[in-house]
Formats: C-alpha cells, structure tokens, sequence
C-alpha cells in the first residue's frame, strides 16, 4: 500500500500488477477524514463491490487494504478531499492529470475503473463519454468507466449499479467468481 499522495488526503491502495484499480474522483471529506475510501455514509462502492462478485464478502471501508488480496487497488484522480466533486475545477482535474497518469503506468493494473464520467472526460480530453469499457488507454492500463457509488448519485439504483459493475467483473475474471488469486 502507498501513502506517498496523501498528505492530506487519502492513502492510496496500490501494489504493482493489480487486475483493476479503482478510481474515485477525489475523496469526500469523510473519507480523508477516516482515512479510508469509500467512508460516506451513503456510499454504496463496498456494498456494490460485493454485490458484483469482486469479493466473496461485504468489505467495509476499514477493510480496503484486503483489496490487495483479490487483485484490485483504490485511488483517486484528485488528492483534494472535497464535500462534493462538483467543488473540483476542470482545471485541477487536467492539472493532476500527467502525475497521474504517471502513478497508474508505474503500478500497470490491466483495468483502471473510473467511478463516473467527471474525471476520465477531463483526463482523456474527451467529452462524450460512454459507460464501459473505452477505446483509449490511460497509463497503459485499458479504462472502464462505471457509475459513481456516492449516495448523491440518485440516477443509479443499487441494482443498475451492481449491473454495471458486474460487466467489468465479468471481463477481469469470466472464469471464476471473486476468488483469492
């Protein structure tokens, strides 16, 4: 695991190799605060994580570096903690883009799972992005884009998003459900 970009937001969850690397668009207060991903209380992530056949078990937030053991990672495009993404400039965005872009080529996960179509559109300087997987590669690693987990996300129901997220787990790991590697 690496704290290197966290000086005050939140500890990434890497190790070189991964299957997937998760990526939110930067953390919410609560998280940075608690120092674990996906902490709000109406964040879905860990719920849906499971719920899609990434882990046999319902991780919680306290639970994020067992990640690791199934071959999936967390990060965020944005150290910045923010209450809502929507507080982040495209500016800032596109400005940690190159940093970036450079963690996820030294980490080299297959997948890099965008948590919403904010950050990749600014990263990839491309407008109409669609869900899925995407015609472009970021730092090497192919992208995927899936709907944002937050509980402010009230477009996605709890069964559109394990729908969503089970697509992906179905590319990383057709053969098998959610095992140990």
């Amino acid at each position: 695991m690496t704290h290197a970009d966290a000086p005050d937001g939140l500890a990434d969850i890497l190790e070189p190799g991964l299957s997937v690397v998760f990526c939110g668009i930067n953390p919410g207060l609560r998280a940075a605060a608690s120092g674990q991903h996906f902490a709000g209380r109406g964040n879905r992530f860990w719920r849906t994580l499971h719920l899609a056949g990434f882990t046999r078990e319902q991780l919680s937030p306290e639970d994020g570096p067992f990640l690791l053991e199934y071959g999936y990672g967390l990060t965020t495009a944005v150290a910045r903690p923010t209450a809502r993404a929507e507080q982040l400039s495209r500016e800032e965005i596109k400005a940690a883009g190159a940093e970036f872009e450079r963690k996820i080529a030294r980490y080299a996960p297959r997948y890099i799972a965008f948590l919403g179509k904010m950050a990749v559109a600014e990263l990839i300087g491309k407008r109409d992005v669609g869900w899925g997987l995407q015609s472009v590669t970021f730092g090497g690693a192919r992208i995927w884009v899936l709907p944002n987990p937050s509980g402010l996300n009230r477009a996605f129901s709890q069964d559109a998003l394990v729908s969503a997220y089970r697509e992906l787990r179905l590319a990383v790991v057709p053969e098998r459900s959610a095992s140990i590697r």
